[in-house]
């Protein structure tokens, strides 16, 4: 019997070790997690309890795939395994158009305003924004990628800048409201909006199947794809589109999350590589791990009020320091 449990064990490790035994693993953590979630601790009247529950986790499963897909189609067409999406600035222009309407019209609309149409808005905005830059820049002056990300990163500092002195400017009732408004949170997601929210990250998703093979190529440099015959600078636009996309939906979602992409993604090219067809769903299983896991921890087992994202940005920002010391930004 033990030389028996030694060989599956042996079994189990070497399938750990194959790409696609580890992705199946991820999987089914990522979904056993999700059951303890949701059936563990119910109360009497369990029927209201699993609805709210029910709830959190898609808004926490529909965050974690936006953000961990999109920031590791974001390393693969920057080349480098530091940069992220909120980065880079993306998320800054969420800030920015929340202050923006608070600071010009008060925090009235934003706390009345239809969640639907506020979702609309921002969407629009944050992902039209950054399509119209990069399109501009990428296509039509025919531009550097590695141009344009340095002009995303000194836009991203300028957005923050001017929402920092905005900020500063609002009376302490306004600027509590909008902190409240900004902060990113887990647990407090609209029920009206995960529909839209979910429907868009599963067609930008879609939309990148028929390229998955010149992703892969991409990920071997500029240069080369060119010279494999891969379209650059269309097949990056195509990217782009769907990293805005994916980045302004969770972020109008959830709100802005700037190193949890980071941590999924690298963690991910450990598991199971860097062939997008494993590191794409590897990243949001790792993600749903990372953010259902968090949230049981602190919430049932700990018993602790702080918020996830808090501890995601702190251990996301050590994380940073790590990769950069080391050397492994590519």
């Amino acid at each position: 019997m033990t030389a028996t449990f030694l060989d599956g064990a042996r079994r189990a490790t070497r399938s750990m070790r194959h790409p696609t035994g580890a992705l199946w693993a991820l999987t089914a953590l990522a979904a056993a997690i999700v059951l303890v979630f949701l059936f563990t601790d119910l109360p009497g009247k369990w029927e209201y309890a699993l609805g709210l529950r029910t709830r959190t986790i898609a808004g926490m499963v529909i965050a974690a795939a936006a953000v961990g897909a999109s920031t590791v189609l974001f390393q693969t067409i920057t080349a480098n395994r530091i940069l992220t999406p909120g980065i880079m600035g993306f998320d800054a222009v969420f800030l920015a158009i929340q202050t923006l309407v608070a600071f010009a019209i008060g925090p009235a609309l934003l706390v009345s305003a239809p969640p639907l149409a506020s979702w609309l808005v921002e969407l629009v905005l944050m992902g039209g924004s950054i399509v119209l830059l990069y399109w501009w820049l990428f296509l039509r002056r025919r531009l550097d990628l590695h141009v344009i990300v340095l002009a995303g990163l000194v836009l991203g500092v300028l957005f923050r800048s001017v929402t920092g002195f905005l900020q500063r400017l609002l009376d302490p009732d306004t600027f509590a409201i909008l902190q409240d408004l900004t902060f990113a949170s887990f647990t407090s997601v609209d029920r009206e909006l995960l529909l839209p929210t979910g429907v868009l990250v599963i067609v930008a998703l879609a939309s990148l199947w028929p390229i998955r093979r010149e992703l892969d190529v991409l990920s071997l440099g500029e240069s080369t794809a060119i010279s494999l015959g891969v379209p650059h600078r269309r097949v990056v636009m195509h990217v782009i589109v769907a990293i805005a996309a994916m980045v302004a939906a969770s972020t109008a979602l959830v709100g802005p999350v700037t190193f949890f992409g980071l941590i999924v993604a690298n963690l991910a090219y450990g598991a199971v590589g860097h062939r997008h067809l494993r590191s794409v769903p590897a990243a949001i299983a790792i993600g749903v791990i990372a953010v259902v896991g968090g949230q049981l921890i602190l919430s049932r087992l700990l018993g602790f009020g702080t918020e996830l994202p808090v501890v995601i940005e702190f251990v996301g920002g050590l994380f940073f320091i790590v990769l950069v010391l080391t050397g492994r930004a590519r």
